[in-house]
């Protein structure tokens, strides 16, 4: 990423933000336009080696913690953990989850808690131990990563769709409750963003790769930093009277025909 100079409004110096899900994908795109807005960053997730990869990537601003949020007890100790890396967290960035694709009469039981666990109990464990600090400091901003199946009706991901649907009154709740304390809540909701995931989900099915095309009224995928930079807009100065709102990032997609 090419060096700019950051209109102040979106300057990030000074924050620390942690990201769940941070070492790939669109967490590591947040990480990196954070990162090159100025501020720290500490990115969790399971797996240790994708974490120093994304950090000595992201370079100093950056820091890898291995935790699992769906061991709710660690929440707050993930916490702690990342304040004694970079400080006190003022961002925090709820990314992390799994996808399940099956038929809706085919999910087990267990199937549909495994993905809720993550997304969204793993979310609020971590959510409130971050916003009852964000209150005492009277700032803070939560994002969660919602997704195009929390706008409109997907078949075969059920699972999915409702731990992502259950973000946005997630958000809601918490902005009307939280906005008096300084504390702002909000979602970013990706479209289709290139990324190897999608070349995989996409791989020997061109015919899924139009669909989605079609429906799209810019007709190509996002690009990971496109979701950065609108993460960086609702954490910073510039977005500071915008709370309780889902931004889609998608190309046109969650209304086009």
């Amino acid at each position: 990423m090419s060096e700019t100079k950051l209109n102040p409004a979106f300057d990030l110096t000074g924050q620390t933000a942690l990201i769940t899900g941070g070492g790939t994908g669109l967490g590591f795109g947040m990480a990196r336009c954070l990162v090159a807005s100025g501020a720290k960053v500490v990115l969790i997730g399971r797996r240790g080696d994708e974490l120093q990869k994304a950090c000595a990537a992201l370079g100093s601003g950056a820091f890898a913690l291995v935790g699992d949020v769906t061991k709710l007890e660690t929440a707050p100790g993930l916490v702690d953990q990342a304040e004694k890396l970079a400080g006190a967290v003022s961002i925090l960035i709820n990314n992390a989850g799994v996808h399940l694709k099956k038929p809706a009469a085919e999910t087990s039981d267990a199937e549909f808690a495994t993905v809720l666990q993550t997304h969204v109990f793993g979310a609020f464990a971590l959510t409130r131990e971050a916003g009852r600090r964000m209150i005492q400091r009277k700032s803070g901003c939560v994002l969660f990563t919602a997704s195009m199946a929390s706008l409109m009706g997907i078949p075969l991901v059920v699972a999915y769709s409702a731990a992502k649907s259950a973000y946005l009154g997630i958000v809601r709740s918490l902005a009307t409750e939280w906005g008096q304390h300084g504390v702002r809540v909000n979602a970013i909701a990706p479209g289709w963003i290139a990324s190897a995931m999608l070349d995989q989900a996409l791989s020997g099915d061109p015919a899924r790769k139009a669909k989605i095309l079609s429906r799209t009224p810019m007709n190509k995928f996002g690009d990971p930093d496109d979701i950065g930079w609108a993460a960086v807009y609702l954490c910073s100065p510039a977005a500071k009277f915008v709370t309780g709102t889902v931004l889609p990032v998608d190309g046109g997609a969650a209304i086009g025909f």
